[in-house]
């Protein structure tokens, strides 16, 4: 565990202390180094006679594979700690909530999304909440509020950030440093990227491993390399199979892989009756952008810039939207016009958010293009349209048309 002095407080806390009040197991799930462990501890001391269990100790998971009901039998909120590691762990833990359902009993952590692994037996619907936590976000980092999608749907084209003394050359930092506790702790690019290199190499030969029966882990390491390369574009699995020489079913395969361990997201398109072209594609985003600029050859190079800096102001915000108090979903927009808009922030009641993004220090007005069509096309449903950038100034375009620094994604307050 990392020390008091070094921990930053997640706002995922709050969340699980919340599930805790109401439900039986609550469920962190996210990709290995996020902090899943650290925060559950920190959790489960705040709980009279809380009480661990660590599944990567050898000994510890013998007790738990001999004799389940035993090994999870415990008066107090218990926290299982890498609970895929022992799939009967599950039926164990279903069959003890079943017949004493007192809230709070069970805190569960994994490095995979639990219920998507064919070597669980079960699931616990109705008993169970999952909390996903992430890479640290730029508030998290820096102590500020993260509060630009509660902001933005409460303000519309009306939000304003404070100016940031922030250059493209300090957010392309950020964007290579990522959110992972221990690259943000550490001090200098190359050690960085050894956390990095170390992180890839694990994750091939140990966390795939645990998910699925991987023959040719080679093709699995190109095809993360190629993934990386076109971060924020468009995914084609067709394309991805003619380079790596393999057919089509094992790339969705990989892919879906991937997405388990929380080394990638894929944004899904997004669409309504008033864009009947738009395409279905997602696009392909990595859960930390510090991965996937190591993933690059060598210094950013221009090629690879806009991708990465969409993929980090996209990554803040569906970081922000499983605290936020605004019940929404992020998308991408492309039709078969080829107009397209990086991001959608769409609400329970339909009420659509644009966000493009600038890896660049100024904005033009042809930059809000894919946002105005979407306007003219949505009507009441369009409450604002955001050129995010890596400027300073907070500027209108138009009728509910805005441009702001990306900083505004941490620094603005919630409402």
């Amino acid at each position: 565990m990392r020390r008091a002095t070094d921990y930053r407080p997640r706002r995922a806390s709050d969340l699980v202390a919340e599930a805790l009040l109401d439900t039986r197991v609550v469920v962190i799930n996210g990709a290995r180094q996020v902090g899943k462990s650290t925060l559950a501890e920190l959790v489960v001391r705040q709980h009279p006679n809380g009480t661990t269990r660590f599944l990567d100790h050898p000994l510890t998971r013998s007790a738990a594979v001999e004799d389940p009901i035993r090994f999870i039998d415990h008066d107090g909120l218990m926290l299982i700690d890498e609970v895929q590691r022992v799939p009967d762990l599950w039926l164990a833990i279903k069959y003890l909530v079943d017949r004493d359902p007192r809230p709070g009993r069970f805190l569960l952590t994994g490095s995979a999304r639990l219920l998507s692994l064919s070597s669980l037996p079960d699931s616990l619907p109705g008993r169970s909440e999952t909390i996903e936590l992430w890479p640290l976000s730029q508030g998290e980092i820096d102590d500020e509020p993260d509060g630009f999608v509660d902001a933005a749907f409460t303000h519309g084209a009306d939000l304003r950030a404070e100016s940031r003394d922030l250059r493209r050359k300090d957010y392309l930092t950020r964007v290579e440093r990522g959110g992972f506790p221990e690259a943000v702790q550490r001090e200098t690019p190359r050690r960085r990227q050894r956390f990095f290199q170390s992180y890839i190499d694990d994750l091939i030969s140990r966390d795939i491993k645990q998910v699925a029966d991987i023959q040719r882990a080679g093709d699995m390491r190109r095809l993360i390399s190629l993934l990386a390369a076109q971060t924020g574009g468009l995914l084609s699995a067709n394309r991805l199979a003619g380079e790596l020489g393999i057919v089509r079913s094992t790339v969705q395969r990989y892919l879906e892989i991937l997405e388990t361990i929380y080394l990638i997201r894929l944004i899904p398109g997004w669409s309504t009756n008033a864009t009947t072209r738009a395409l279905a594609t997602p696009k392909v985003t990595f859960v930390d952008t510090g991965l996937a600029a190591h993933l690059t050859a060598g210094p950013l190079a221009d090629l690879s810039v806009g991708g990465l800096m969409e993929n980090f102001v996209l990554g803040e915000i569906a970081r922000q939207l499983s605290w936020s108090d605004i019940g929404a979903s992020i998308y991408h927009y492309r039709d078969r016009d080829k107009h397209e808009v990086d991001g959608i922030i769409e609400d329970n009641s339909g009420r659509v958010i644009g966000i493009e993004v600038k890896a660049a220090e100024t904005v033009r007005s042809e930059d809000f293009k894919g946002l105005r069509l979407l306007r003219n096309r949505l009507g009441t449903r369009f409450l604002a349209g955001f050129v995010l950038y890596c400027g300073s100034q907070s500027l209108s375009f138009g009728d509910g048309l805005t441009c702001l620094p990306i900083s505004a994604l941490w620094t603005t307050p919630r409402p």
